[in-house]
């Protein structure tokens, strides 16, 4: 007795059985209903999702012998022969198969013909996007007008590939993911039929792990009857699929909200010995992470969201920051595990990585604070006014000398022309209040009395008491230096210095010696 895999056993024959769907479901019954069908429809959506059982009860629906219906009988003959799969006004192409445009014309050359005992003669191409541009050209015009006796049904997991032309010429029905709610009540409904015991943790389990496919969810649902000896268990399901219960997740972010580094290492090697697929636990601690944001969030609201009273619990230990974060090391490190010496190794350092990062508890330092006398405030206050006077006494710096000057004036906040009259400006003397200045006669145009009482002002602010600013032109050469002078002589130094550096450096000496070369020297404008 051959054995039928659930994934055919259990597909689909009428439109009451497609789960999921709603809105494809919706249009295709309203259309058969009303009469108003098309010539040409294409289904399109990820793998395993219902694109050629929806095509192949559309073509029951068509070719019924009660009529167009949107519930056909499945009784009649040509019900039965769909079924089957030996009907032939049903011409079923995968092609992926038939890629030639020799082949494509070939299946073409018999639209014309009426079909043999059926209403309508319906192609059903599965996989329309391995057809070469070729063939797609071929296609287009029979796809445009076809007979009145010909349905095209088309089925791809990847409309982008299919020319623009085409597409404008059917009418696109995109199948979406199917909930993993509704995959674990259909395999539960399943398994009930087929009188198979089951626990609803494991088809909760298949069913995130099938990514929204019903036939994936059948096929891990086959496998995971013969792993449990004929029954669906929770763990047996978790040993196969190589990933975690959710308390083990649990555990872990517990230890990771506490801070608890020891029992978080030992939680992770305890569940290592069942060798997991770390990047399914990396993805389930995300889920898990998500949730308990949610949570988060919600506040008060979340009961409406949440029921579980472990993520609840669990919402309440961790910050949102950590929440947030572990959330982002979890997502970072699931890509780096192909790059880890082994996936338990860097497992573990995600993990750790985590703990590192998570935010520190701040309480004890904040105590310590608290507990500080009122009269250690009051010392260390008086420490910082004393400081503070300090400086104050310091800023009133000795103005006896050119340098002095230079001092003040690198100090002054000024800017415009009276900054380049203090700097090149000369110290002469400064009597009592009087503070007199020279500058050179070349420099004798920044004299100007608004340049001078700005500079007045400033530096009587700077020394703390009122000074008379009076400059004049300086007669004759004088040997001291204006803060500008200075400035342009220390950089002159400089430039003279790394000069004599580089010619004396080995490797110019070697260079000029082999090719006869020549160090210039670019000298500034003064």
């Amino acid at each position: 007795m051959s054995y039928e895999v659930l994934a055919r056993k259990w597909r689909p024959t009428s439109f009451d059985e497609v789960i999921g769907q709603s809105h494809v479901l919706r249009a295709l019954v309203n259309a058969l209903d009303s009469g108003r069908m098309h010539h040409a429809y294409l289904f399109s959506g990820t793998r395993g999702v219902g694109k050629t059982t929806l095509a192949r009860v559309l073509a029951r629906a068509l070719n019924c012998e009660k009529g167009v219906t949107s519930k056909p009988c499945g009784s009649c003959g040509s019900c039965r022969e769909i079924d089957g799969g030996h009907s032939v006004d049903l011409v079923e192409v995968d092609a992926a198969s038939r890629t030639k445009v020799e082949e494509t014309r070939d299946l073409l050359d018999n639209v014309q013909y009426l079909p043999s005992s059926s209403r309508y003669k319906i192609y059903l191409i599965d996989e329309v996007h391995m057809f070469s541009n070729h063939s797609f050209n071929a296609l287009l015009k029979t796809l445009e007008e076809p007979p009145p006796h010909v349905k095209f049904l088309l089925a791809t997991t990847d409309p982008k590939k299919l020319p623009v032309t085409v597409l404008s010429r059917c009418l696109q029905l995109n199948l979406s993911k199917v909930e993993k709610t509704e995959i674990s009540d259909y395999l539960a409904k399943i398994l009930n039929l087929e009188g198979i015991p089951f626990e609803e943790d494991g088809l909760v389990t298949i069913a995130k792990n099938a990514g929204g496919s019903v036939r994936d969810a059948l096929s891990l649902l086959d496998q995971a009857i013969a792993h449990g000896g004929g029954a669906v268990k929770t763990d047996n399901v978790l040993a196969m699929l190589g990933a975690v219960d959710q308390s083990y997740i649990i555990s872990l972010l517990k230890c990771l909200a506490d801070g608890d580094g020891h029992n978080l290492i030992k939680a992770s090697r305890a569940f290592g010995a069942f060798a997991p697929d770390y990047s399914s636990v990396l993805t389930d601690m995300l889920s898990v992470l998500v949730r308990v944001a949610t949570v988060q969030a919600l506040g008060s609201a979340n009961q409406k969201i949440e029921n579980d009273e472990e993520i609840i619990e669990l919402a309440r230990q961790m910050s949102a920051e950590d929440c947030q974060l572990f959330y982002q090391i979890a997502l970072v490190g699931r890509k780096d595990l192909e790059i880890t010496p082994d996936p338990e190794s860097g497992f573990e350092m995600n993990l750790l990585r985590m703990l590192a990062f998570r935010k520190k508890d701040f309480s004890e330092v904040t105590n310590q604070l608290e507990e500080k006398s009122i009269e250690e405030v009051s010392k260390k206050k008086s420490e910082q006014l004393a400081d503070q006077a300090q400086v104050e006494v310091a800023k009133e710096v000795a103005l006896c000398s050119n340098e002095d000057w230079h001092a003040v004036v690198n100090n002054l906040d000024i800017n415009g022309l009276a900054r380049e009259l203090a700097r090149h400006a000369i110290f002469v003397e400064l009597d009592q209040n009087s503070l007199k200045l020279s500058v050179a006669s070349k420099h004798d145009k920044l004299m100007q009395k608004r340049a001078v009482d700005t500079l007045e002002q400033q530096v009587s602010s700077y020394l703390g008491q009122g000074v008379t600013l009076s400059v004049s032109v300086a007669e004759g050469d004088s040997l001291a230096l204006s803060l500008s002078e200075q400035t342009l002589a220390n950089e002159l130094e400089a430039q003279r210095i790394a000069e004599k550096k580089a010619r004396e450096d080995p490797t110019v000496v070697a260079l000029s010696e082999k090719f006869d070369a020549v160090m210039t020297t670019v000298s500034r404008k003064t």
